[in-house]
């Protein structure tokens, strides 16, 4: 069976997986919930396992079930026609960006370190996948070599908040990894604690219904300040 459906070694299937990925899920879509209907700009919904690298029909990269696709496919459920899908992971969000290839409801975006230099998940996450049918332009990739720190990466945020306000999104789900920080052991991107709170104010400049779904983060030291620092500036 994991043979079948897991397309990497290190995302293990035990007797408690399927309770804790859908327990995941389930927090998503709390957090859709406070935004469609209890009143709340925005949400944080703190997903463990994270979900982005999780497609339609396959688990890996320690994802199960993409939290971030279910809260897109629940916001446009909830009314919304366009939804975007800003990932800020250290590395490229490959589940979501397959989900939603061929759609133009869901523009899909993603800042991350280069799968070129070698990186995770190492097929896929280029500057020349925009989608195909429908969804031609809807996706947009922008790949960072490793080393590169707050400016090259808040450049990147930006131009994916930019080009989420282009597509004409009237609600948002951030894929919220803080992997890309400093001091995290998982990629080689040099992100600073303020650095994650100017994107968290870049992207609550966009005044949407926004959503923040818990992805990577590993450095357990600094995990929680990098996490509030972000949800700050996002609702400052």
């Amino acid at each position: 069976m994991s043979g079948s459906f897991g397309y990497d070694t290190m995302t293990l299937v035990g007797p408690g997986t399927w309770r804790v990925a859908r327990a995941a899920v389930d927090c998503a879509l709390t957090a859709v919930d406070l935004v469609s209907n209890g009143g709340h700009r925005a949400a944080y919904a703190l997903c463990r396992p994270p979900g982005h690298h999780a497609t339609r029909s396959g688990y890996g990269g320690s994802c199960y079930l993409n939290n971030a696709a279910v809260a897109a496919r629940a916001l446009l459920g909830a009314g919304h026609e366009r939804v975007a899908i800003l990932d800020v992971d250290a590395h490229h969000g490959n589940g979501t960006e397959s989900i939603f290839y061929d759609s133009a409801a869901v523009f899909y975006a993603s800042v991350h370190v280069d799968p070129g230099a070698g990186w995770f998940p190492h097929y896929v996450g280029f500057a020349d996948e925009t989608g195909v049918g429908a969804g031609l332009g809807a996706t947009l990739n922008v790949p960072l070599a490793p080393g590169a720190g707050d400016k090259q990466w808040l450049d990147g945020v930006r131009r994916i908040a930019t080009a989420a306000a282009d597509h004409g999104a009237s609600a948002l789900v951030v894929s919220l990894g803080v992997d890309a920080a400093v001091d995290d052991p998982e990629s080689p991107l040099r992100v600073s604690a303020a650095g994650y709170r100017t994107a968290g104010n870049m992207l609550g400049d966009l005044g949407l219904p926004t959503v923040a779904v818990q992805e990577g983060g590993y450095h357990l030291p600094t995990l929680g300040s990098l996490v509030t620092g972000f949800l700050d500036g996002l609702g400052r």
